[in-house]
């Protein structure tokens, strides 16, 4: 409970402690775009002199990311001026499809970066479970039952949450069903989350089977002189 307040972050008026996490992201991210924050040695420097973190690094709040789980954090997340990642849990539930609902998030995203003046174009990525079904291994591990072929609600810290569905199937179902996910589509990456405890083998067959059978099939290219660890739209 409140683990934050085990490390000093004390004060929070927030059940998740997110008003915490926003002061010292804002915080963070002055530091990064070279404000001068700490007092300087006196006798060094002069009376009231203040340094910035070095060694600066110019651009480095453009490769910077937030997690956003709701249509007000994907605001603020454009507002601030950083890339914004969203998983396979939104932290909000209005009766949509969580990808239609995530889609809502990524345009007001985008939209308050534009409005804000940020330069640059900004990033996002969402996360899903996809398993290609490539054999009967693949159909013993990852067949799905009814509650995990459809978006899930449950309550997280006291608020109704959305919870994405699983996609598996053979690569040309699969293909259909994420042209229909519309945050999938409208994203620029694409996270696919695995089950680690299954091992790298198994795993690695994962990501091999979407990014042969799966990718190049939705318009994908490779992201890194034809490595298939990355795809891109």
């Amino acid at each position: 409970m409140r683990g934050w307040e085990a490390f000093g972050y004390t004060g929070s008026e927030d059940p998740r402690g997110a008003d915490l996490a926003q002061e010292k992201f804002d915080l963070f991210l002055r530091a990064i775009r070279g404000e001068r924050l700490a007092a300087a040695d006196p006798a060094q420097y002069g009376r009231h002199q203040r340094l910035r973190v070095e060694p600066h690094s110019p651009g480095l709040d453009n490769r910077i990311w937030w997690g956003a789980g709701s249509r007000d954090t994907a605001r603020r997340t454009g507002e601030l001026g950083v890339n914004m990642m969203s998983s396979t849990l939104l932290t909000e539930a209005t009766g949509d499809a969580f990808s239609d609902l995530q889609a809502e998030q990524i345009d007001i995203f985008r939209t308050a970066w534009r409005d804000a003046g940020h330069d640059g174009t900004p990033r996002v990525s969402v996360s899903r479970s996809v398993f290609p079904i490539m054999n009967d291994r693949d159909r013993l591990y990852f067949g799905l039952g009814s509650r995990e072929r459809h978006d899930q609600v449950s309550i997280i810290d006291g608020f109704r949450s959305t919870f994405g569905k699983t996609y598996a199937d053979e690569p040309d179902r699969l293909v259909e069903q994420l042209r229909q996910d519309a945050a999938v589509m409208a994203a620029d990456t694409l996270m696919l989350t695995i089950p680690n405890q299954l091992g790298t083998t198994f795993n690695l067959h994962v990501l091999e089977s979407f990014a042969k059978h799966v990718a190049p099939e939705l318009g994908w290219r490779p992201n890194r002189a034809g490595r298939t660890e990355g795809y891109t739209l």
